[in-house]
């Protein structure tokens, strides 16, 4: 369509499902949660759709993706999904004072280890105790060698800019911890990625 704002992103059609799939296990039955670099939108609308009862609120730090978001957004004309906010996670300062969970897929690996700090401390910030963040992409795990595909991947990321990369999932529970949030589980997913659920202390 012309003049058509939506973007796609290949791997939302893969990956929606199996992390809507933890996504019911681990969020609250009813409440806001903030969705942090929501992207093109696809997966705000897929679990907006699918968990009618929470308030879903996309943000994303570029024009383009909240554009896209918005486009999206307009086309499924769902209730509990919020127009898009202007929010970028390395920031002190966040458009939201307050959510019953925080989502971050696929971030940590394409942002300055800045951004990671940010939405730890972000996260804190506007979680009650017992709240989550759930974080999901591929990590690096101490005494485990990289598969060769996630090696590849980080090495691409690295090429692109030197401050992005695969983290590992010791230094993201560490920075977790450091700003008040407790590590709960991780969850293996498909094509070697994890989801990472933190709750507030």
């Amino acid at each position: 369509m012309e003049n058509d704002a939506r973007r796609e992103a290949p791997a939302t059609a893969r990956n929606r499902d199996p992390i809507l799939s933890v996504l019911r296990d681990v969020l609250p039955v009813s409440g806001h949660v903030l969705e942090i670099a929501s992207g093109t939108g696809e997966h705000a609308i897929h679990f907006a759709a699918a968990l009618p009862d929470l308030v879903w609120q996309p943000t994303d730090p570029d024009d383009n993706a909240r554009a896209s978001i918005a486009a999206w957004g307009e086309q499924a004309e769902l209730a509990n999904l919020r127009a898009p906010l202007e929010l970028d996670a390395a920031s002190h300062e966040w458009p939201i004072t307050e959510a019953q969970a925080v989502v971050c897929i696929n971030m940590i690996h394409i942002s300055p280890w800045t951004a990671t700090e940010g939405l730890m401390a972000g996260a804190a910030r506007v979680l009650e105790s017992g709240y989550p963040l759930v974080l999901y992409g591929p990590y690096r795990r101490e005494g485990l060698t990289l598969e060769p595909s996630n090696a590849a991947f980080d090495e691409d990321l690295k090429r692109r800019n030197p401050e992005w990369g695969l983290r590992s999932v010791e230094t993201v529970r560490a920075c977790a911890l450091d700003n008040g949030l407790a590590f709960d589980s991780v969850v293996e997913m498909p094509a070697n990625n994890l989801m990472l659920v933190f709750r507030k202390r």
